[in-house]
């Protein structure tokens, strides 16, 4: 019982993050969107985990930033080796 209540708390908080990423990103093809009130909120929440990819992977042709494409399969294997752990631990 409490196993799969914290793996649903935890699938719901990593399905959360998932959106704000691809919500952050879709959100620089709109001009001045990231300027705003909630633009702000997410870059605040989404850039500390997307620098770590922006550091090792440059934008291909200078334009084209695909980190947050790999950032997102690793936070997959994150939520897929946490939700195992979890699973372990409370049997």
């Amino acid at each position: 019982m409490l196993q799969s209540q914290i793996v649903t708390y935890l699938n719901y908080l990593f399905q959360i993050y998932w959106w704000m990423i691809i919500i952050y990103v879709l959100m620089s093809w709109i001009p001045n969107v990231r300027s705003s009130f909630i633009g702000e909120i997410l870059g605040k929440l989404v850039e500390p985990y997307l620098s770590i990819f922006r550091r090792f992977i440059p934008p291909i042709g200078g334009m084209l930033d695909i980190s947050p494409i790999i950032a997102l399969f690793v936070l997959n294997f994150v939520q897929l080796g946490l939700i195992t752990v979890v699973q372990t631990i409370l049997g």
